[in-house]
């Protein structure tokens, strides 16, 4: 590593971990030269040796905080690659002393909406530019092109554009990264992004259990479906992840690695909070949230193992026509993927006019395609049902998308039926099919519901070709039941509703 080149860095990164080390360092190959700091010692040392073995020479760390700030260029860029919660403010206040008015700092973590719009104001009043991108890819994507939704001060994301053009990945030549939109929308549109990578990997997970436990397979024939999935319309990065991890052998050993792992599911957050605030903005999310519980519910091991020796959970394996059922479980795991993407996409478009993030969802479908971890080839489908209608209710009445979901949805019924016959749980492909389901079906029995609720709380109800609202005295409750009084009111909007008698 060279010499430092004193106050001219053009880039600053705080956090040195995996993300951001290897980041910086795909920013250093794209000619910017860049600093680093960190709290942890050893992460320095660990820069520049990745540095020196690719042969990167304007990149610099740091461990003393003051120094890394005097090393860059005015007006300073500083991005924060740290993890969410109480770290991202700690360092925020330990950094804001250092930096001057018309300084730009980013949030690239995993960090909490409504957060990022709490930070952004309280900085926006020190007069320093702020704004959150989230960052999907991991290690390689990080250090090889990642997908990135910045959103925020859209004057910060202009002068940085042409970095993270230069660093992002590209699909046909295009950077899959994009200005999100104001406020904290680059981190909301993070989080379902994540939302939707749980519902997938829950997807998955349940065809591995279809496949061992409902047809016998073993993991040699396993790994051959996953492969010749990523050949086809599944094509993508977690079923491509899928079937490498069905290749490899622990060290030492005969077996998988997959096989010698806990069956306990961890999580950072993001899943969960796609369900949260989906359920406050009212946008059904059944897949993903079917993928959260399945997470929750993996930790209870011991209770799972106590129950299994109750209830005998597990059936024999069969494999009768088992091309046939692996056909359709084919066509489940596409049926049950399109779900999963139409629900975040829904919930963005819910989001985008309850948070006034204007979002362009063809965009965020473009720059999903390469890079992050739900890129896949059906990502282009979802571009273009944007891009020709960019006010599309929902993706599921989008022509090409009905097409597929026609095509695939008998394998779906098929799968979630015969699993349910033989006692393998299916939650998110069930989940999806029911989703489905109900959403086409133009009377729910919610009237009922709405007749429950009125009947023990007086919460009133809405009839059919009726303006205003009603109530119902369902049961007399003074009266001797054969002198009974019409007992159904209702109250109009504007002109007095008349009384419609019960029948």
């Amino acid at each position: 590593m060279s010499a430092p080149q004193p106050k001219n860095y053009a880039f600053g990164m705080i956090g040195l971990g995996t993300m951001g080390r290897n980041l910086l360092l795909n920013m250093a190959d794209h000619d910017f030269s860049v600093a680093g700091y960190d709290k942890d010692t050893s992460k320095i040392p660990l820069l520049q040796k990745e540095a020196d073995e690719d042969g990167v020479h304007n990149v610099e760390g740091f461990t003393d905080l003051s120094a890394f700030v005097q090393s860059l260029a005015k007006p300073r860029v500083v991005m924060m690659l740290v993890p969410a919660g109480k770290i991202v403010d700690s360092v925020i206040t330990e950094i804001t002393p250092l930096l001057d008015e018309g300084d730009m700092l980013i949030d690239g973590g995993n960090s909490y909406f409504l957060d990022t719009t709490r930070r952004a104001q309280e900085l926006a009043a020190k007069g320093l530019h702020f704004f959150g991108m989230g960052i999907s890819g991991g290690e390689e994507g990080a250090r090889r092109g990642p997908s990135m939704m910045p959103g925020g001060d859209q004057e910060a994301y202009q002068k940085m554009k042409p970095v993270l053009e230069a660093v992002s990945a590209k699909v046909g030549g295009e950077p899959c990264v994009t200005y999100i939109g104001p406020g904290a929308a680059g981190h909301f549109v993070k989080m379902v992004h994540n939302g939707i990578e749980y519902g997938i990997m829950q997807l998955l997970a349940e065809t591995y259990d279809v496949m061992k436990n409902g047809l016998g397979m073993e993991n040699e024939s396993m790994q051959q479906v996953y492969a010749k999935w990523n050949q086809g319309r599944l094509q993508s990065f977690l079923v491509d992840i899928t079937k490498d991890i069905f290749a490899y052998i622990a060290p030492d050993t005969d077996h998988l690695l997959l096989d010698d792992i806990k069956d306990e599911a961890r999580s950072k957050g993001t899943g969960k909070w796609t369900s949260q605030i989906a359920m406050d903005l009212q946008v059904p999310l059944s897949l993903i949230d079917e993928a959260v519980a399945m997470r929750d519910l993996s930790k209870y091991k011991s209770l799972r193992e106590e129950m299994e020796k109750v209830y005998q959970a597990r059936p024999t394996p069969g494999n009768d026509d088992q091309e046939q059922q692996l056909q359709e479980l084919e066509q489940a795991m596409y049926f049950s993927m399109i779900i999963a993407y139409a629900q975040g996409m829904h919930m963005l478009a819910r989001a985008s006019e309850e948070y006034e993030y204007n979002l362009n969802l063809a965009n965020i479908a473009k720059i999903w395609r390469g890079g992050c971890i739900i890129r896949s080839e059906f990502l282009n489908t979802i571009y273009n049902a944007y891009q020709q209608k960019p006010d599309l209710a929902h993706l599921l009445l989008d022509d090409t998308v009905r097409q597929h979901v026609q095509e695939s949805v008998a394998g779906a019924r098929a799968v979630v039926a015969r699993m349910a016959t033989v006692g393998i749980g299916t939650p998110a492909l069930a989940a999806a099919l029911s989703y489905f389901d109900t959403l086409r079906t133009g009377r729910m029995p919610s009237n009922l519901i709405q007749a429950q609720r009125d009947y023990f709380g007086a919460h009133t109800y809405e009839l059919i070709g009726h303006e205003g609202v009603f109530h119902t005295q369902w049961t007399p409750m003074h009266e001797d039941a054969e002198n009974k009084e019409d007992t159904h009111r209702g109250t109009g909007t504007e002109n007095e509703t008349p009384v419609i008698p019960n029948k």
